[in-house]
């Protein structure tokens, strides 16, 4: 047997250390290249496509990232593609076609960033497999890109859907029928739509959590182009498609007893000219009080405390009439709570509210105690602004500091409890603090424009003009600002959703494209086109 001398083993051992080692050498170049598709089985761009299976060659191992999310197959399958293997590196992947295509039509099977290299996760941009059916590639393509309707919001992953504007086609086809052809934005606002056929189209685009391209207004954002798509004399004019959601229609959904003596009804589609009304029969002492929830689709319901299993409800709202019997079981009531509007600055634009939870009876202003900063009374008047709204008013020192204690059973409820000792103090500040902004509105389209002064994505300040004007906004904070313009066509004095049965669109909304960054002392002056 043949010894192998040391110097062999060292060798040896380096050879196979080098040859197990992964990866670039230490210090050489980062792969930055993506992943290059050699080969296609059967090839790229193939005619009278008649096959159940692809397999797609590349130059290196390749991932699949996110592929429920990436991959868009255009026109629609009913059965989603089998793709193998995932979640393992590979030179190749195989595509299982389960459904029965269309004859003469040309398929995209756009992956989207979805093939990655393995090493360095190097992203091969919107890689798609094409075929035809039949004898010729269709090649027309249209784009555009997608907007929100009202707030500033890049709106990503919206599919964008192409219907065949044929005898076939009627209004109902978008909520029961794929479309004809599907594209996704995928991570950008952007949409293309590659190798169509020529014809009318419908465009429409949709914001859905089920992704199956039907048009569901419950869940669904849409957005719509009114005017026919025809290609291939559109195929080079850029698309905007402005999302939206539609106001659904009145529908109400039941009444539920939160505490004794307080009920909460739910409700869809608007709450103007809703009203519920007690059938059940009660005492002369009996009282109710009804208030919308800020922002919410709710109505609470406030009654004096009855010893009944149930209350039997009359509900209205335009043509919409219904009665409802609302089970009462809890036992206990809702404690007072009285809360301010002003945590520590009282700003010239604010007012000092003391805002409670449930409808205020009773107000004894012996028991309010409001002085300065020297302890000298301030003169105040309490007004009641709603049933569980206190209004403070009083005239303000610029950089002064108050104090307001309110004594115990000063405020009492519906249901006679009352507050505890309350301790509130707050300071203002000078006029010197506070900014303004003056914007110079051009307003072209002679049309009624709600200008708003936004605080983050909440409404500061509103107003509404019908022609150019100059409008101040002063005593402001130091923050930042944005600008928006509602184009109010129906002049009623709210934004207005769009509708599709219709063909309504969204109204107008502009924004001004920059923020101010509000400096205290100092006075902005911008001009706002509205064109």
């Amino acid at each position: 047997m043949k010894i192998m001398s040391k110097t062999c083993v060292f060798f040896l051992a380096i050879l196979i250390s080098s040859c197990a080692r992964k990866g670039r050498p230490e210090g050489g170049p980062k792969d930055e290249d993506a992943p290059i598709m050699i080969t296609a089985n059967p090839p790229y761009e193939s005619i009278n496509f008649n096959e159940k299976a692809v397999k797609i060659y590349f130059d290196e191992y390749v991932v699949l990232k996110d592929l429920t999310k990436q991959l868009v197959v255009s026109p629609p399958l009913k059965s989603p593609l089998v793709i193998t293997p995932q979640g393992t590196p590979s030179k190749y992947f195989n595509i299982k076609i389960l459904d029965t295509l269309k004859p003469n039509t040309t398929y995209t099977f756009n992956f989207g960033n979805a093939v990655q290299d393995n090493n360095e996760g190097n992203k091969l941009e919107s890689f798609k497999y094409v075929f035809s059916t039949g004898t010729t590639i269709d090649s027309l393509e249209v784009s555009g890109n997608i907007t929100h309707s009202f707030n500033r919001e890049k709106e990503k992953n919206i599919s964008i859907l192409l219907y065949k504007l044929d005898s076939s086609f009627t209004d109902s086809i978008v909520y029961k029928k794929k479309p004809e052809y599907v594209t996704n934005t995928l991570d950008s606002t952007h949409f293309n739509f590659t190798n169509i056929k020529e014809g009318k189209y419908f465009m429409m685009a949709l914001k859905e959590p089920a992704n199956d391209y039907l048009f569901n207004p419950k869940t669904d954002q849409l957005g719509f182009i009114n005017d026919t798509i025809e290609l291939p004399r559109d195929s080079i004019i850029a698309k905007e498609i402005r999302l939206f959601r539609e106001k659904q229609p009145f529908k109400f959904k039941r009444g539920k007893e939160l505490f004794k003596g307080k009920i909460q009804f739910g409700f869809e589609g608007g709450k103007k000219g809703l009203k519920v009304k007690l059938l059940s029969k009660t005492s002369d002492s009996f009282e109710s009080f009804t208030q919308f929830e800020k922002e919410k689709d709710t109505l609470f319901y406030w009654h004096t405390p009855l010893e009944v299993d149930s209350l039997n409800f009359l509900v209205m709202k335009k043509d919409f009439i219904d009665t409802i019997t609302v089970r009462l079981r809890k036992k206990k009531i809702d404690s007072l709570k009285v809360m301010s509007s002003i945590s520590s600055i009282l700003n010239p634009r604010d007012t000092l509210f003391l805002e409670t939870n449930n409808p205020i009876k009773m107000i004894d202003s012996t028991k309010f105690s409001f002085v300065d900063k020297d302890t000298i009374k301030v003169p105040y008047t309490l007004k009641k602004m709603d049933i569980n709204r206190l209004a403070v008013l009083f005239e303000s020192k610029r950089n002064w500091n108050y104090r307001m204690q309110v004594l115990p059973n000063a405020i009492g409820d519906l249901y006679e409890t009352k507050n505890d000792t309350l301790n509130y103090q707050f300071g203002t500040k000078d006029i010197e603090d506070y900014g303004s902004i003056v914007l110079d509105i051009r307003n072209t389209k002679n049309k009624m424009v709600i200008i708003q002064l936004l605080l983050g994505d909440k409404v500061a300040i509103e107003e509404k003009i019908k022609s150019s004007k100059k409008i101040t906004f002063d005593l402001l904070e130091p923050k930042e600002y944005t600008v928006r313009a509602i184009i109010d066509d129906n002049n009623n004095g709210i934004w207005d959703t769009g509708n599709y049965l219709k063909r309504i669109q969204p109204e107008e909304v502009l924004y001004m494209p920059q923020e101010f960054k509000l400096r205290a002392n100092w006075i902005q002056n911008e001009i706002f086109e509205i064109e």
